[in-house]
């Protein structure tokens, strides 16, 4: 990090990041000012000012790649993981609103936003403590909001358990960072890469495998996968699709550019590894989530095979690996929201997130039941919906970079996972249930959320290719 003088173009370089922090005292701001019953607008206040970061971003492209003497890089695939945290944000702030245990209040939809800063700041990173501070970042405003419902045992066991962990895998993670500062004498990462491919190679794999620990999870994948049921089962149901679309991104996101820019003369090495924490990563998930009677639970181990799928374009090494795994996290953004969705409007109406809770849906919400099976047939990887486009796309990296085997086994967890899928579907429209002749009624931001979310579900299947393309494109930088 070399920084003689500062270039106030850099402030434009980071423009989003700045807005989110504005955003963010704003919404806190606006909080004081709003009596207790219309406290449940900040959720709108803070949906509309993403949405307009959203429009920053996609409209207005960076004056400087680098910027802070090299602290940051924001090129193309910085850019791609932006649009991804911010629709999510959009979505979970929405998606909150009609959430009823939940405390409508300013800190709430402040966290959330903060959370979003140090994601967007992880993507971005390309300074070992630029990434650790973004991380502290999204992992304590994380924590808070998995224990936001204090007086729910549940969550404040689940907030606990997560910063546990969290705190566990930050302390593996930064002995790593130590470890590969003493190699380069910096924390700059093309220094620290450059100087890897002198340094003994057990040394070296070591302080990988040692800042993997961190990296791994955020994404959720094996072995640092345990917190993840229990978190996602006892934190607020919208927290909940947030961790499973928004940190994962960042955790990907990290672990796209740091295996690129980072680790390059251990990628043979890396390869292999990342090949076998997919195969385990995915059976795991697809395995365990078979036997779950609660749905937040069952999304949690499927969050974990579908982690597993991310790792196959990883493994490609490759720019159809890259472009395809961020196609993929596109698309879970909205398939898995789409589902927690649903989620959160059943627990309001029964007080209960076991799967026997949807019975007789189909007859309660038409609307609710098929935007819950098009979530779900996606996950699943159902033609022609966005999941089995997305799949597909990562099977042909695999198989382009010449893992078979990989993408064999990929396939077979595919159609491992339907079983459970399908299982909720049936419960759905087969099941009967005693309150089924009582119709739901769906909230407008909820309607919004859930109609965004199916119909990116079904056009990212139909018409994949443009969105495609702009990934292809931006992933082309790399290579």
């Amino acid at each position: 990090m070399d920084i003689t003088t500062f270039n106030p173009i850099w402030l434009l370089t980071i423009l989003p990041e700045i807005l989110l922090l504005v955003l963010a005292l704003l919404v806190l701001g606006v909080d004081l000012a709003l009596p207790a019953e219309r406290k449940r607008a900040l959720g709108l206040w803070t949906a509309v000012g993403l949405i307009v970061i959203l429009l920053v971003v996609l409209l207005v492209p960076p004056p400087a790649e680098t910027a802070f003497g090299g602290v940051v890089r924001v090129d193309s695939v910085a850019q791609v993981f932006r649009v991804i945290f911010l629709l999510g944000g959009i979505l979970v702030a929405l998606m909150s609103m009609d959430f009823r245990p939940l405390r409508q209040d300013g800190p709430y939809y402040g966290l959330i936003l903060f959370s979003l800063l140090g994601m967007s700041l992880m993507a971005i990173a390309e300074d070992l403590v630029m990434l650790y501070v973004a991380m502290e970042l999204t992992g304590i405003s994380a924590y808070v909001l998995v224990a936001y419902m204090r007086e729910t045992p549940l969550s404040a066991e689940a907030g606990l358990k997560y910063f546990l962990f969290g705190a566990f895998s930050s302390a593996v993670m930064l002995y790593g960072f130590s470890w590969l500062y003493a190699f380069g004498g910096s924390t700059s990462y093309a220094q620290i890469a450059g100087s890897i491919r002198f340094i003994p190679f057990p040394f070296a794999v070591l302080a990988f495998l040692l800042v993997l620990v961190g990296f791994g999870f955020k994404v959720a994948m094996v072995p640092m996968h345990f917190w993840a049921p229990d978190v996602y089962q006892g934190a607020p149901t919208p927290i909940t699709a947030f961790l499973s679309v928004g940190s994962k991104a960042a955790g990907f996101a990290v672990i796209l550019r740091t295996l690129r820019f980072l680790f390059p003369a251990l990628e043979p090495t890396w390869v292999v590894l990342i090949v076998a924490i997919s195969m385990v990563t995915m059976t795991l998930g697809n395995t365990f989530a078979i036997w779950q009677k609660n749905i937040k639970r069952m999304l949690a181990y499927s969050s974990i095979a579908q982690a597993g799928y991310v790792l196959i374009g990883i493994a490609a090494a490759s720019q159809w690996g890259v472009a395809s795994a961020a196609f993929y996290l596109i698309i879970y953004t909205m398939m898995n929201v789409a589902a927690f969705a649903v989620v959160v409007l059943i627990s309001n109406l029964t007080g209960g997130e076991d799967i026997d809770s949807f019975a007789g849906l189909s007859r309660r919400s038409s609307f609710l039941a098929w935007s819950l099976m098009l979530a779900l047939f996606s996950l699943g990887g159902v033609p022609p919906f966005g999941g089995f486009v997305g799949k597909l796309l990562i099977f042909a990296g695999a198989i382009q970079s010449g893992l078979i085997a990989l993408t064999v086994v990929g396939v077979i967890n595919v159609i491992v996972g339907l079983y459970y899928y399908l299982n909720v579907v049936k419960v759905v429209f087969e099941r009967r249930s005693e309150q089924e002749q009582e119709p739901l009624e769906v909230p407008v931001p909820s309607r919004w959320v859930l109609g965004v979310t199916m119909a990116a579900i079904v056009l990212l299947g139909i018409l994949a290719y443009p969105v495609f393309q702009w990934v292809w494109q931006a992933s082309a930088a790399w290579f």
